[in-house]
């Protein structure tokens, strides 16, 4: 069977390494990072072109199955996957793995839209956006905040609001590390989005060890049909 990854995450690189043999796997990576990790497989890399092209792209390549194993926040591909697949009639599963929940000693604070932190951080705090480069354009309203920005690739602009500063790192970070890290930089706040799993949640360990407030954007709504929450379920659902 043919199947097409929408990479990019732990779970979708885990995914590949169990199927890999089983089945012809092309990957596909949105291109953020600038030296992706080797999958182990064919690999693309770039958008499709929305629906349209994702769909054209479903048929000349002759895929069977799409799994949909971007992050939890690639709303727009996880919407064009599912509605490109539709059309096509290809099978279609979204790999999704759990949220975060709070745990005692956690104080966070829910929010729908970053664009609301600013109504909730107060001003001189130093806050470390621990949300991607990708959405550093909706803390604009962050204004007399130092704002921190971690990123895999060094950047090749200066920080986009006064004050502020990119931190070059690349994950998983333990939580001693971030413990560290939050101390060096003095930091009062910390902004994340409602990732889930393992790998990126040492740093709400490290905000409840030091008593720091967190501000949370909870997950975009995802579209109906099937959905798996591990990779041992992803398989199943291809090997079916």
């Amino acid at each position: 069977m043919r199947v097409l990854v929408l990479a990019g995450t732990s779970e979708a690189r885990a995914l590949i390494g169990e199927i890999s043999g089983k089945h012809d796997i092309v990957a596909s990576l949105a291109g953020v990072t600038r030296e992706p990790i080797d999958l182990g497989c064919e690999t693309r890399v770039g958008g499709f072109g929305g629906v349209d092209g994702l769909a054209e792209y479903l048929r000349a390549e002759r895929i069977d199955a799409v799994v949909d194993g971007t992050h939890p926040f690639a709303a727009q591909m996880t919407w064009n996957g599912a509605e490109a697949c539709k059309r096509v009639g290809v099978r279609h599963v979204i790999l999704q793995r759990r949220g975060w929940k709070p745990k005692d000693g956690d104080d966070w604070r829910f929010v729908a839209q970053f664009e609301e932190v600013a109504d909730i951080i107060p001003q001189s705090a130093t806050v470390f956006l621990g949300t991607g480069r990708q959405t550093l354009d909706q803390f604009s309203g962050l204004t007399g905040r130092r704002l921190l920005c971690r990123v895999i690739d060094p950047p090749q602009r200066d920080f986009p609001f006064e004050g502020g500063k990119f931190v070059v790192g690349r994950p998983p970070f333990s939580v001693e590390e971030e413990v560290s890290f939050f101390k060096r930089e003095k930091i009062d706040w910390l902004v994340v989005k409602n990732a889930g799993g393992e790998r990126s949640s040492s740093k709400l360990d490290a905000a409840r060890l030091l008593g720091l407030p967190v501000v949370m954007q909870k997950r975009p709504k995802r579209p109906g049909g099937v959905v798996v929450w591990s990779v041992k379920d992803c398989v199943a659902w291809l090997d079916a």
